[in-house]
């Protein structure tokens, strides 16, 4: 990124790729090795949580939604760029076929299983950023931005 003078000035990006089971007992798996990767950016305990519970709720969507509870795999990519913790979760699932719809809160499209049709409400209450994108029979794409603030001391 040019910044005055001409200097270019390189942000060092960090990455972490996982692929998993498409199992629920996966989920507190996926939430917590992301949540260990962001504490290198030092959060706060509610920048955690928040981290963990959007994580949480994209990948209990691919599982419940994406593969309705047949076996697929779930990955989830995860880059810190500065301050920026980004995170992506997709799935090889059936895919959204209105993805406006299902991101309204409270709506669901199984609620023969008693769901809250909150999950990305939650991913939107919780992070900075959320783009879905989805193509039915061929997967769903959740991306999601979280910006951690810098706390004085670190400065």
């Amino acid at each position: 990124m040019p910044m005055g003078g001409g200097v270019e000035v390189k942000m060092e990006t960090q990455e972490m790729i996982m692929e998993f089971d498409s199992s629920s007992s996966n989920e507190s798996f996926a939430r917590v090795a992301v949540a260990a990767f962001a504490a290198r950016l030092d959060p706060t305990v509610e920048e955690i949580t928040d981290i963990k519970t959007a994580v949480s709720e994209a990948v209990t969507n691919c599982i419940i939604h994406g593969y309705e509870s047949e076996e697929g795999k779930i990955r989830v990519e995860c880059k810190i760029q500065g301050r920026d913790l980004f995170i992506t979760v997709m799935d090889r699932g059936c895919g959204i076929a209105d993805v406006e719809k299902a991101m309204e809160p409270l709506y669901t499209s199984r609620p023969e299983l008693e769901r809250s049709g909150m999950g990305f409400a939650f991913m939107q209450a919780f992070m900075d950023e959320i783009r879905v994108s989805s193509i039915p029979m061929a997967g769903t794409v959740v991306q999601m931005r979280k910006k951690i603030a810098e706390r004085p001391e670190m400065v």
